[in-house]
This record gives C-alpha cells, sequence and structure tokens, in this order.
C-alpha cells in the first residue's frame, strides 16, 4: 500500500494538478497536523484516497470563512482513536507539549492519559489480529528521538514507552521543522520507524 504522509507546511508541488500523475495509486494520505485544512483535503479529493489525521499545536477550530471545522472534511480524526484500514492498524495522538494558551496542547501527565486511553483497544487487537498496531501517528515526536530541548519542541515521554511496548511498524509525527537535508528524518527504536514527516513522505507499507 502507498501511503502519503504530510505535515506542517504546504508543499506547491502537491497542491497543484500534478499531483495525481506525482503520487498515482496512493490509497492512503496521514496528515500529522499543522496544516490548513484545505489542503489535505484537496490531496483526498484528487488523489481518490482514504485521509487520517492528528491535529497539531498550530491547528485552529475555525476555517473555510469562519465556520466552526473539526478537521479536514471527508478525513477520520485518529486522536484517542484506534482504526482498521484495508488491513493497517492505526492509533493517534494529537498535540504538543502545552508552552502557552491554545487547544491542542497537553502536559507530559495529560499525554500519558492519552496514551493509556489506547491500551484496551491495542489488546483487543493483539486478540484479534495478532499484533498491537501498524502504524502510530501523531504531531509530536516521541521524547529524545527527532525532538529538541525547548518546552514547545519537546518530545513526549509517553510516546516513547508506547514505541517500546506497543512495537507499531511506524510512528509517523511532524512538528519538528527541518530546513537542513543533514537533519535525521528516520529512525528505528525497537523495530518500530519512527519517520518526522514534515512536507511531505511517501511510504510503502
Amino acid at each position: 500500500m502507498k501511503i502519503l504522509a504530510i505535515s506542517d507546511t504546504v508543499i506547491e508541488g502537491l497542491y497543484s494538478g500534478g499531483v495525481t500523475q506525482r503520487f498515482a495509486g496512493t490509497e492512503l494520505v496521514i496528515s500529522c497536523g499543522d496544516l490548513p485544512y484545505a489542503y489535505p483535503e484537496y490531496l483526498l479529493s484528487m488523489l481518490n484516497a482514504a485521509l487520517f489525521y492528528v491535529r497539531g499545536n498550530h491547528d485552529v477550530s475555525v476555517q473555510n470563512w469562519q465556520v466552526p471545522q473539526p478537521g479536514p472534511l471527508g478525513g477520520f480524526d485518529l486522536h484517542k482513536k484506534i482504526t482498521r484500514f484495508n488491513g493497517l492498524l492505526l492509533a493517534g495522538i494529537e498535540g504538543s507539549l502545552r508552552y502557552r494558551d491554545g487547544p491542542f496542547m497537553y502536559s507530559q501527565n495529560e499525554m500519558w492519559m492519552n496514551v493509556f486511553e489506547l491500551i484496551p483497544g491495542l489488546i483487543v487487537n493483539r486478540m484479534r489480529y495478532g499484533r498491537f498496531l501498524d502504524i502510530f501517528v501523531t504531531h509530536a515526536p516521541p521524547f529524545g528521538i527527532h525532538d529538541e530541548i525547548d518546552l514547545p519542541h519537546q518530545g513526549i515521554k509517553a510516546f516513547t514507552w508506547f514505541d517500546r511496548v506497543f512495537s507499531p511498524k511506524f510512528h509517523l509525527h511532524g512538528h519538528i521543522h527541518i530546513y537542513n537535508h543533514n537533519v535525521k528524518r528516520e529512525t528505528v527504536f525497537d523495530g518500530t520507524r519512527i519517520i518526522n514527516c514534515y512536507g511531505y513522505q511517501e511510504i510503502t507499507v
């Protein structure tokens, strides 16, 4: 299965008619947040693909002519949810650490609680499908992997624990902007491929 994962910045080459040829055969678009909702909606429409998303700390609940809109239309909000798509098991957690007033930000303790809410469904997955999860989608990175030392860009400790215990095949995140091609974008941690999807990443499962 071909997956197009996006996060944090709009790529002009994707926001054009050429996207249908460049990413032909894409079945799944995953948004890791901090994007105008019209952008993943456009990709959903042009690629005729399914859309799953989490919100980032810069997302807002009002877009499109001041009409309240909780997320990209036609997409499935993964926050604290577990779902199955074409045999893939997906789950997600939105937001980053709280460093100011605003939505979609949490303390480290609150992130632990968000993660704990997923555990019953993960156990059901293990009993039913023989594995906990295939793709974990978050906005923020796990603590100590791809993160930075300042509070706004610090990783989430519960996510590092999650990857170690439940070993999803992929952990897709955004939040950490990449301006230097030498910055590491992918790390394998206890069997999980952790990928910073800033801009976009093509993934084949």
